[in-house]
């Protein structure tokens, strides 16, 4: 799948990488907002979401809460 790329304004690059990991965020959860807006999955992205989800039911007990990969994370940026 082609990868978007444009070059960062200087002024997000003077961030710190706790800002640019929160600005990341932040605009991830803007678009999160609207699903209705997103693009379609291609097939092999619904192949791939099926697979990982037959993976998860399989074996739960190997799943990671969110809000510990995010402390984790951020942990490392200290």
């Amino acid at each position: 799948m082609p990868r978007y790329h444009s070059p960062l304004p200087d002024e997000l690059l003077k961030l710190s990488p706790a800002e640019r990991i929160q600005l990341a965020e932040d605009l991830w959860e803007s678009v999160a907002a609207h699903p209705e807006s997103m693009p379609p999955l291609t097939e092999d992205e619904g192949r791939e979401i099926d697979r990982r989800l037959a993976e998860h039911q399989a074996t739960p007990e190997t799943a990671v809460d969110w809000t510990d990969v995010r402390k984790k994370l951020w942990a490392r940026l200290e």
